[in-house]
């Protein structure tokens, strides 16, 4: 992409040039302050060749990664999508807050029904006081592993970034790729009982690199100007891994992390998880040549088989000597928690936040892995779990089943049967989470099963205590809330203790998906006041499917602009 200024202002002029921009009529919302930003997306399938194999694959309008849509603070955004493929889609615009447009928001048999073959539905929300890097994916089966693309909300028109503006602006998405359908992926996954298989590539942009077969020429490469300064735009769109990311030779300064501004924070590495989102500037001030941009594994559990071999983009200077070997990038060792801690510690709001003192509502919620007892009549089939079991997930050592109608339907037109409103603010028991397990281990490590909701009071203060437990393994979980951000108070290591515990209430940095610490804790505080049904889940989709999630189901409040809308009228139906 050019330059900010310069490239922004081509992007307008396309969306006003091709009559994108105009006022339409619709329900109820949050007022937009902005224009109208309209989008086409239809859903295809592609035949793509790719490490030394073909296959087809769901995209959106036949790109890979999917187009960007851009927009500009206060904007209000309008895309309609035709599923052209057999397969069921809906949308998510990740870390778009949906203020009072919760029917939008995208989360399959959560907000709404599947979009299905031959169908439409038109999304609409508004980029209330948001600006920044978020994206877009498929909220439903496995599909998000090839549909996705950049959401990039830019500030008001006059307003500056609150750093040095840069040179040029590129959007790097990381993402994994299988040379399997990922819907017969998931099929598979889900009757074996079992671990998925690991990815057969990483992708940097949709381009494994050449550590790759059949990949020399599949790399992405971003040309630079010694000298000047570039913000990288960095998403991890990817399924199951989290990953580290480097640039040979040259420091990041990370200046936003999920759509929100930090403070200055320079580093040689970062780590993002599926979810997260992060700005970084980059200066060329090395001597000229090739350098390799690498995302490479993070996996913190023991025993899970993974992809290994890193994805390389090229980071090439002007003036650079055709054809020259790339410099390496140093990546961590997979396993390196230390290296992950150390960015999380350098985020901070940019300025001073008003979190809340008081609280309302206090949670602590468990959230971790489990292993199912076998009742299949073909265990070697169906039972490829640890001990010969099926593998599940839990928050509280609840696994949630997903329903068969949207829970918000269900909810707005008061549809008994669906789900209870009887998740528990608390472990059902407290034992050492990160050593121990709830049960006998390992002759029962069973979770409950249920699509069970936590109902909080308009406007509530919330505390959330987010605790991983060892029930199977630790691990990193990246945990996102959908319809809020949230502030990042606290975090460590082992059993969360309120009498240890150190918080930042003056500068913890607001973020919408956080890493919960491998055998450790997170602690967030939001404010409920964005009445719908918004899902709470981890962001490695193996999980999620596996049962790692909840629903916040937030009520309406008084005021005009506290109430839920009614729904769209071209809502999908089951």
């Amino acid at each position: 992409m050019a330059n900010l200024p310069t490239s922004f202002t081509i992007v307008l002029s396309f969306l006003f040039i091709h009559g994108y921009n105009y006022n339409v009529h619709v329900m109820a919302q949050w007022p937009s302050g902005g224009s109208t930003r309209f989008y086409d997306f239809k859903v295809q399938t592609k035949r793509v060749t790719k490490l030394c194999s073909t296959k087809d694959m769901v995209t959106i309008n036949g790109k890979f990664p999917g187009p960007s849509v851009y927009a500009q603070e206060d904007d209000r955004i309008i895309v309609n999508v035709t599923n052209e493929t057999p397969f069921n889609i809906t949308i998510h615009w990740h870390g778009v807050r949906q203020k009072l447009s919760c029917w939008f928001d995208g989360p399959s048999y959560i907000t709404q029904c599947p979009i299905q073959a031959g169908q439409s539905f038109t999304y609409e929300f508004t980029m209330v006081k948001q600006k920044g890097t978020f994206f877009w994916h498929a909220h439903v089966s496995w599909l998000r592993a090839t549909v996705y693309g950049a959401l990039i909300v830019y500030p008001k028109a006059g307003v500056p970034y609150p750093f040095k503006a840069p040179y040029e602006e590129h959007t790097l998405i990381l993402g994994e790729y299988w040379l399997q359908d990922v819907v017969q992926l998931e099929r598979a996954t889900a009757a074996s009982g079992g671990p998925p298989t690991p990815t057969n590539a990483y992708t940097i942009n949709g381009h494994p690199g050449p550590n790759y077969n059949c990949s020399n020429n599949d790399v992405y490469q971003i040309d630079v100007v010694s000298g000047k300064t570039y913000l990288l735009r960095l998403i991890h769109a990817g399924l199951n891994m989290e990953n580290f990311f480097a640039i040979a030779n040259h420091r990041l300064t990370i200046v936003e992390a999920d759509a929100e501004y930090t403070k200055p924070f320079t580093t040689d590495r970062v780590m993002l998880g599926p979810g997260q989102t992060m700005s970084v500037l980059v200066t060329a001030e090395q001597s000229p040549g090739k350098y390799s941009m690498a995302m490479g594994p993070y996996m913190s559990a023991k025993g899970v088989k993974f992809q290994n071999i890193s994805s390389i983009a090229y980071f090439q200077y002007s003036g650079a000597v055709p054809n020259s070997l790339s410099l390496p990038a140093k990546l961590p060792c997979f396993n390196d928690n230390l290296a992950v801690k150390t960015v999380m510690d350098g985020l901070r709001s940019l300025n001073p936040v008003n979190v809340s003192r008081q609280i309302d509502t206090d949670l602590f919620v468990t959230i971790g892995l489990n292993v199912q007892k076998c009742h299949s009549k073909t265990p070697k089939q169906n039972c490829q779990g640890l001990n010969n079991g099926v593998m599940a997930a839990s928050m509280n050592n609840i696994s949630f089943v997903k329903p068969k109608i949207s829970l918000l339907e269900a909810y707005y037109k008061k549809i008994n049967g669906s789900f209870t409103e009887d998740f528990p603010g608390v472990p059902l028991k407290f034992y050492d989470f990160v050593n121990g397990a709830p049960n006998n281990v390992p002759n029962n490590t069973q979770a409950l099963n249920g699509t069970k909701a936590l109902v909080l009071e308009y406007g509530a203060r919330v505390q959330l205590i987010m605790q991983d437990t060892g029930t199977v393994t630790t691990e990193n979980h990246p945990i996102h809330l959908h319809g809020y951000s949230f502030y990042v108070v606290g975090y460590g290591t082992g059993n969360y203790n309120p009498k240890t515990a150190n918080f930042n209430l003056v500068d913890p940095p607001y973020m919408n998906t956080i890493g919960v610490p491998v055998g450790g804790w997170a602690a967030i505080r939001f404010v409920a006041d964005n009445p719908g049904v918004w899902f709470m889940h981890c962001h490695l989709d193996v999980h999620q499917s596996w049962g790692l999630g909840t629903v916040l189901v937030v009520k309406n409040g008084k005021g005009d602009l506290e109430i839920l809308p009614h729904p769209p009228a071209d809502l999908p139906q089951c």
